[in-house]
């Protein structure tokens, strides 16, 4: 930005507040001094002071000025657009600055032109193809943005696509696990209540056997109470009711003694012997004499 314009401006400015008092005047020199010892913000605040009682277009472009030097650059622009009926190529070359500071290169490069049209000068013509290389930079800058943030997009998605069908693997091997431990619960409460039915069904059978077996112990006992009640009828009668039992517990040794007898009494009738007679009987009665002779 040029300083000779600035100084232009301001002294230009010094004259026509000549009519607006003392005050006025005071506060203006003051705002350049500020100005030319680069105190932007008490030149600001100076002129911001004289705009309310006298704003002329001198008044706006000079604090556009200061806004532009301090970095305000929205109030800068501002400042210069308000500030119509100065030297038209110097408030276009200083918006297009303004512009160019902010990064808006189309509206600088516009500017630049417009104060092109109004004087020929080198330095707006060196910022009007700076402001073009930029506006190219700043594109082929977006393009690669562009560019990067599809390829990351694309990145993303893929990482998202396999961590997404990880979290599916995982799920499903869960899923897979859980009805595997399932199943295995299931055949274990199975076996559980398999094995309870089998203890139960063994349980209920000892059960009942051991009730049967006390059935047939008493139903023994009770026949057996039968039986002793029976015997002393027994007892009362002849003692030939006791013979039968003392024949039938003796008739086989009596038969093999019948039978041998009828042996020996059919040998010796076939020999015409001495009849021989061996008592075949209670071993208890006296026994022969070995020198006894049987005839």
């Amino acid at each position: 930005m040029k300083k000779s314009i600035i100084i232009f401006t301001i002294f230009y400015s010094l004259v026509n507040f000549l009519n607006a008092g003392i005050t006025d005047f005071k506060s203006i020199e003051k705002a350049n001094k500020a100005y030319d010892a680069k105190e932007y913000g008490k030149s600001a605040a100076l002129l911001e002071s004289i705009k309310k009682s006298n704003a002329t277009s001198e008044l706006h472009y000079n604090l556009g000025n200061t806004y532009y030097k301090k970095g305000y650059y929205d109030k800068a622009i501002e400042e210069y657009k308000t500030a119509k009926g100065v030297d038209e190529a110097s408030r276009q070359y200083n918006l297009g600055n303004s512009y160019f500071k902010k990064g808006d290169f189309d509206k600088a490069i516009e500017s630049y032109k417009e104060s092109l049209k109004h004087r020929n000068d080198l330095e707006a013509k060196h910022n009007l193809e700076v402001a073009k290389k930029e506006k190219k930079k700043k594109k082929e800058q977006q393009k690669k943005q562009d560019q990067k943030k599809k390829q990351d997009q694309k990145k993303n998605k893929k990482k998202d696509d396999k961590k997404q069908n990880k979290d599916q693997k995982n799920k499903d091997n869960k899923q897979k696990q859980d009805q595997k431990k399932n199943k295995q619960n299931k055949d274990q409460k199975d076996q559980k209540d398999q094995k309870k039915n089998q203890d139960q069904k063994k349980k209920q059978d000892q059960d009942k056997k051991d009730k049967n077996g006390e059935k047939k112990k008493s139903d023994e006992k009770k026949k057996s109470e039968e039986k002793k009640k029976q015997k002393p009828k027994d007892k009362k009668g002849d003692k030939a009711s006791a013979t039968p039992k003392e024949q039938k517990k003796m008739s086989k040794e009596e038969k093999l003694k019948a039978q041998e007898l009828k042996r020996l009494l059919k040998k010796m009738g076939q020999k015409k012997t001495p009849t021989m007679i061996y008592q075949m009987g209670n071993t208890k009665k006296s026994k022969r004499s070995e020198d006894a002779k049987p005839w």
